[in-house]
């Protein structure tokens, strides 16, 4: 399935490109379909999923046709299509579904996580621990359940045969600070150096003493998304609601500080054997032998 917010955001580009190359305003283009100027431009702003009629009213007054229509009704279908997880966004949370949304169809992932194990490769035991020892009722109807089981989807769609190359830079902050109970955590370091000598997972540990060119320290989560026939897009996670950058100026910004920070990154191999070593530890703590 490709992402119908990235289909959304590429449906937009193209009802642009034909509406301007006539020389056609909002106002004028409402008044030939009999249509409303507000409904044209949340569609040009990928706001909303596509009505078909209005695209093909669209299409009809801007005498667009033959190999280009077909493109941009494709596109439209793809973008008005339901994801499996718009079912379940009100138990999974609208965060957990946008980044549902947004894997659906990618051929590349690259991540940057800080702090916590990312969610395509966390456990369920990992994230239980940590959604238990953290929960407050969010918003109606998200559910620690719900949640679990949206990663589980998310996780079941990211391992398909044709699922997208994935690497993912982790902070050594991850490593050394708790962010689970120690069996747990020590179970999710396994994981993570197990997934990573899978062939279409890279994973890279940023160690605390290195030195970024331009001293670009990170601060947020972020995740880059490429996609065969659509622009590439940028997840960026706050406290409240996650930011998506899609203009090709914000998108590079972020692949280039994505690259400083991989070029001062651990080898692959180091990084697995720090996560092993980090794993024996916690379950060789005196904490855990008294316990």
């Amino acid at each position: 399935m490709i992402s119908p917010y990235v289909r959304r955001l590429r449906l937009a580009d193209e009802l642009i490109r034909v509406r301007t190359a006539k020389k056609i305003t909002h106002d004028q283009l409402a008044k030939m379909i009999k249509g409303h100027r507000p409904t044209i431009s949340k569609l040009e702003n990928g706001h909303i999923a596509p009505n078909l009629d209005d695209v093909f009213k669209i299409l009809e007054a801007l005498e667009v046709t033959g190999d280009e229509w077909e493109l941009i009704v494709r596109i439209a279908r793809e973008a008005a299509e339901r994801g499996w997880w718009e079912l379940k966004a009100k138990s999974m949370g609208e965060r957990q579904a946008l980044y549902a949304n947004l894997e659906a169809g990618a051929n590349r992932v690259r991540e940057f996580q800080p702090a916590v194990a990312p969610g395509l490769l966390q456990s369920q035991e990992y994230a239980g621990a940590r959604l238990k020892a953290g929960w407050t009722q969010g918003k109606d109807g998200v559910t620690i359940e719900g949640i679990l089981d949206g990663r589980k989807g998310r996780q079941r769609m990211f391992n398909r045969p044709s699922g997208p190359l994935y690497e993912v830079i982790l902070d050594e902050v991850f490593v050394r600070r708790a962010s689970a109970p120690p069996e747990a955590l020590a179970r999710q370091f396994q994981l993570l150096a197990e997934k990573a000598a899978e062939q279409r997972i890279s994973l890279l540990i940023l160690p605390l003493d290195a030195v970024i060119p331009t001293f670009v320290v990170p601060t947020v989560t972020f995740s880059m998304y490429d996609y065969p026939e659509d622009p590439p897009v940028v997840a960026v996670e706050n406290v409240g609601a996650d930011y998506v950058a899609t203009s090709p100026e914000e998108v590079s910004r972020y692949v280039d500080r994505y690259n400083l920070l991989r070029d001062a990154c651990l080898t692959p191999n180091d990084s697995i054997e720090l996560l092993i070593t980090s794993a024996d530890r916690l379950l060789t703590s005196p904490e855990k032998e008294t316990t």
